[in-house]
């Protein structure tokens, strides 16, 4: 694995895991989960399948960005608007 590759899995691991701290089952499912896809394709070599692993990790940080700003929206909405309907 390049150089450069090897830097971006560990930056997109790294962004992962502290995503990860807010899962909504808990951090400890969340990384045990992400420890085992890394650990599933550790043996990848081929370049241009690390960059298809890289872009759904991507993918996957911006699901997960959405899933935090749903609850949080949800949890806003709650608080401030009753769900009266009269």
């Amino acid at each position: 694995m390049a150089n450069s590759l090897r830097g971006e899995v560990l930056n997109l691991y790294k962004n992962l895991l502290y995503l990860g701290r807010e899962y909504p089952k808990g951090a400890d499912y969340f990384r045990s989960r992400l420890k085992a896809a890394f650990l599933k394709n550790k043996d990848v070599k081929d370049p241009e399948k690390i960059k298809q692993l890289i872009a759904r990790g991507e993918f996957v940080i911006k699901e997960l960005e959405a899933l935090y700003f749903l609850r949080k929206y949800r949890a806003l909405k709650q608080r401030y608007y009753s769900d009266d309907k009269q």
